[in-house]
């Protein structure tokens, strides 16, 4: 497969493009070919146990957006306005217990593992959710784990836009159960499989942001030599 190899300069010119955009030219909109490059970038992201805990829901529709933005006072100028709107749900506790459905297809039929590695690979699972990270005997501590990982895609998404010149902005400022509620009553959400991580808005700017600003490398890097 033939790729292309970007520069070190490309590559942080792109980060130095991205910024938290609130509001977007709604007069413009992303291709298809461009969004569908966006959403691979979540999709070949990496995960633990490459279990994938994650759903991508693209919203569209104004009158779902509409509802969405009730709840979310973090997207109040960015949901009318972004090209494209995601919202980033995360599997609860229960569809990620190692006998789970979803754990058994994602090890059986995803990654296809041998009878007797895939009983490893389920027994290991069990180990680290009980013994190494404690997360069992608390829904919420397996929900926030699995997050975390949900936003190893959200970051590639990110990157994966200002790389082509779209710009984007992670958003975390709704109320939960509100929103959850909100995409249940519209069919979108299954309270018992998902539960929402994160949003982010896609689009183009129509102001430039002000100059990044960011600590020194000194002060958040540590080196242990």
């Amino acid at each position: 497969m033939e790729t292309t190899r970007l520069t070190k300069d490309e590559i942080t010119a792109a980060y130095q493009f991205r910024h938290a955009t609130k509001i977007f030219d709604p007069a413009r909109k992303i291709s298809d070919e461009d969004f569908d490059f966006i959403l691979e970038a979540g999709r070949l992201s990496p995960s633990s146990f490459g279990f994938e805990p994650w759903r991508f829901v693209v919203v569209q529709n104004e009158a779902v957006r509409e509802r969405i933005r009730g709840a979310a006072w973090g997207a109040q100028r960015s949901l009318p306005t972004a090209s494209h709107f995601i919202v980033f749900l995360t599997r609860t506790a229960p569809s990620l217990l190692p006998d789970s459905p979803h754990i058994t297809h994602m090890i059986e039929q995803i990654q296809q593992l041998p009878p007797e590695v895939a009983a490893g690979k389920r027994q290991a699972y069990q180990n680290f959710l009980e013994s190494d990270f404690r997360l069992l005997g608390d829904d919420r501590y397996v929900f926030e784990w699995a997050s975390r990982q949900t936003y190893i895609a959200l970051g590639n998404m990110l990157t994966a836009a200002s790389l082509i010149g779209i710009d984007s902005c992670p958003i975390e400022g709704f109320v939960l159960d509100d929103l959850n509620r909100i995409l249940a009553e519209e069919g979108i959400l299954d309270p018992e499989q998902f539960s929402v991580s994160a949003m982010a808005a896609f689009g183009y700017r129509v102001q430039e942001p002000r100059a990044k600003t960011r600590r020194s490398i000194d002060s958040v890097v540590q080196w242990v030599r």
